[in-house]
């Protein structure tokens, strides 16, 4: 019996390479002799630069500056010339100091140091993983950390931050940084939100972190007077209504039509990275089950989440496939659609939510002892 562990994190309680670990010394417990592949994967947000790790990329830290402007220590992978950069270890939500949201202040500048970072290390690929992004400033801090010229009617460089767009007079990109012309960039993510207007980043996704009705609309406000200045520009893109420019506050707008990015689903973009496919049946070591998951298992996980990526990828192959979660509000019939053969949540041996959290790899190891005793029930004979 051959099963592939090809999990997600479970954010704040355990890594993908932690969740497999668990599962993997349960499934081992109760059922001997079984072998166990894993790959850690992600949706291109948090948990890349974990799976890419697990994948055989080497960890490069940077200190860069955070959301608030102070520094922070960021890790990016790199491997042969490609470097994976997430987004939110250098302008993430979880960095804000005390947890207190900046809607107009907060930058994406640390992304575009490590971005530097990464071509200072000889990148001449690099994937964007964004997700849990702290700002709504549509990339400007990136894109000044990369030499890019965002400035007032006084001449005056623009500080971090979306607020502070309204006040933009200039923009001027000739001092973009001249390695970037020959770097790829894949900008792995989900969002296919426009920069602007009702679906865009400020009304959809500024309110998560912390803008009110009237910070909503001076940022819309703000980035359409930045991007009309931006796209003047020579080799600037128009981008405000690409699928994704909405992205992380608008750093997919940045990404888009400056850095010449191209858009990529997040889950497949780790999936090639990490090698699933190869995994799920290269070289005649062909997985009997699969098994997947994440933190949460719910009707945002049938968007495109890294479970029903991977369910994706083993029904292709013809292998079954079960999910496995800290909680899932999916029914059995929408689970069933899905591909999962079965769904064990760790809600239903610790309902306590925050128990539950702190005891994650436990718990984890518990169901992984179940499947070890329910395996013969969950792989097909014959």
């Amino acid at each position: 019996m051959r099963i592939l562990i090809a999990s997600d994190k479970f954010k704040g309680s355990a890594t993908g390479p932690e969740v497999a670990a668990a599962l993997a010394d349960g499934i081992t417990q109760a059922a001997p002799g079984t072998v166990i592949d894993t790959v850690p994967v992600a949706d291109g947000g948090e948990g890349t630069v974990d799976a890419a790790l697990a994948a055989g990329f080497e960890a490069v830290t940077a200190t860069v500056t955070g959301p608030t402007g102070r520094p922070v220590e960021a890790r990016f992978g790199v491997r042969e010339g490609q470097a994976i950069i997430e987004m939110a270890a250098a302008s993430g939500l979880d960095l804000l100091p005390g947890g207190v949201k900046d809607a107009l202040g907060a930058t994406s500048r640390g992304t575009g140091e490590l971005i530097a970072a990464a071509l200072d290390h000889g990148a001449t690929a690099i994937v964007l993983g964004i997700g849990g992004s702290a700002n709504t400033d549509g990339g400007a801090g990136m894109l000044q950390a990369l030499g890019v010229s965002l400035r007032d009617a006084e001449g005056n460089e623009l500080p971090g931050g979306g607020g502070a767009l309204g006040r933009i007079a200039e923009a001027d990109v000739f001092g973009l940084d001249p390695r970037l012309a020959g770097v790829e960039i894949v900008l792995a993510s989900d969002v296919d939100n426009p920069l602007l207007g009702e679906r865009g980043a400020p009304a959809v996704f500024g309110p998560q972190k912390g803008a009110a009705p009237e910070d909503v609309a001076t940022l819309d406000a703000a980035l359409a007077r930045y991007a009309a200045l931006l796209e003047q520009q020579p080799g600037v893109r128009a981008a405000t209504d690409l699928p994704g420019a909405g992205g992380a506050g608008g750093v997919g707008y940045a990404a888009l039509a400056v850095l010449g990015a191209r858009r990529e689903p997040g889950v497949e973009v780790v999936q090639r990275l990490t090698g699933l496919a190869e995994a799920l049946g290269a070289g005649g070591s062909r997985a009997d089950l699969v098994i997947t998951g994440e933190g949460s298992l719910d009707d945002q996980s049938l968007g495109g989440k890294t479970p029903l990526g991977v369910a994706a990828s083993a029904r292709a192959a013809g292998i079954p496939v079960i999910a496995v979660c800290g909680r899932s509000t999916l029914s059995p019939e929408a689970a069933r659609a899905a591909g999962f053969e079965r769904v064990y949540a760790l809600a239903d041996l610790e309902p306590d939510p925050a128990r539950s959290m702190a005891e994650a790899v436990v718990l984890l190891t518990e169901v992984g002892r179940r499947v070890g005793a329910e395996i013969g029930e969950l792989v097909p004979r014959g």
